[in-house]
């Protein structure tokens, strides 16, 4: 093959494929870490391999989830903490994924980008990584895209995948009836919605990112920056323990607007606003942007991060059960007819 000495390459266009290769490199330990009963092989092939059968699943149900990180992002890049932004797309995927009875077996993750920074592109997945160790699911491949012209200098997107099994007939939600009892567990501060809005009540407030923070440690942008918690591991135990009719992750939508959508038509949850304390970063927001409750509650996750559907008389052991595997329990209120007017989510007490 002849080659011209001005020939044009695909780096002159803006593509380094040797760093693409480079960052696999570096991210193998921590993809290896991540590895459980069922991986396959390992990063660079052309797909990921699982198996179910090693993984102890008889006749499995496949449950899959993706998702984003959202604006969130402009944060991490602005103030250059990316190390944990990672642990947000895992948490937004596999928290979704047990609130169907599914146990998170697999990840891939998308990273794109305009131009592949080394160092941040693998602390980014090195993030990815720990948040899939954590609740016990493998990182088993992925797609670095270098995209010259489509992202400003630094800026960079991420996308996740995540999928998940459960045993025929195990699936969630199920037996959802009034009566039953909801149990909040604790959020981690705003985790992964809303930042658009945020971000907006931050430049109301005049603050920048490296401000001290009004309501916490640190400064205002590492407080906004707290990790999605990822409850697989507790909720999983609590499920295996017996007596969880449901489970709602409480992102978009907030409070207002995730429960219902494991609750049967004809049921409501009544939600008790007094059982638990708004964490401080709400009420900063809240008072900054001069938001009223019914605004907070349809925005954010208000310091309850998910949210069990139980049976009244597993209630207790349940509550023991997650508080034992390092949970934050608040029994928040029970499920009860809908309203005349179709209200699915009825309000007692006040946060604010």
């Amino acid at each position: 093959m002849t080659t011209g000495h001005n020939g044009l390459t695909y780096a002159d266009a803006g593509v380094d494929i040797d760093a693409g290769n480079a960052l696999v490199e570096r991210i193998k330990p921590a993809a290896k870490r991540t590895n459980r009963t069922g991986t396959m092989g390992g990063l660079g092939g052309f797909g990921a391999l699982f198996d179910l059968k090693a993984a102890g699943y008889n006749d499995p149900i496949l449950v899959a989830a993706t998702d984003g990180v959202g604006t969130k992002l402009r944060i991490a890049i602005d103030t250059g903490n990316v190390d944990t932004i990672g642990v947000d797309l895992v948490a937004m995927c596999v928290n979704d994924l047990v609130c169907q009875g599914a146990e998170p077996l697999l990840f891939l993750d998308y990273f794109a980008t305009g131009k592949l920074e080394l160092d941040q592109a693998t602390r980014i997945i090195t993030g990815i990584a720990a948040g899939c160790e954590a609740s016990g699911c493998a990182l088993i491949g992925g797609e670095t895209a270098e995209m010259p012209g489509m992202y400003h200098k630094g800026d960079f997107d991420l996308a996740g995948f995540a999928v998940g099994a459960m045993e025929r007939g195990t699936e969630l939600p199920k037996g959802v009836i009034e009566g039953d009892v909801l149990l909040g567990l604790a959020s981690n501060g705003v985790h992964s919605n809303g930042y658009s809005f945020v971000r907006k009540v931050v430049e109301l407030s005049g603050l920048g990112w490296d401000a001290p923070s009004p309501f916490s440690d640190g400064t205002l942008g590492e407080a906004l920056l707290a990790p999605t918690r990822l409850y697989v591991k507790q909720a999983l135990a609590a499920i295996r323990a017996g007596g969880v009719h449901g489970l709602a992750h409480i992102t978009g939508g907030g409070i207002t607007e995730n429960p219902p959508r494991v609750v049967p038509d004809g049921l409501a949850c009544e939600i008790d606003l007094s059982a638990w304390a708004l964490p401080p970063v709400f009420r900063w927001l809240a008072k900054t942007a001069n938001m009223v409750e019914s605004e907070l509650l349809k925005t954010f996750n208000c310091g309850i991060g998910m949210i069990l559907v139980v049976e009244p008389n597993r209630a207790d052991a349940l509550e023991k059960v997650l508080a034992e595997a390092g949970e934050t329990v608040a029994r928040i209120g029970r499920i009860v007819p809908e309203t005349a007017e179709g209200t699915r989510v009825i309000y007692k007490g006040a946060l604010l």
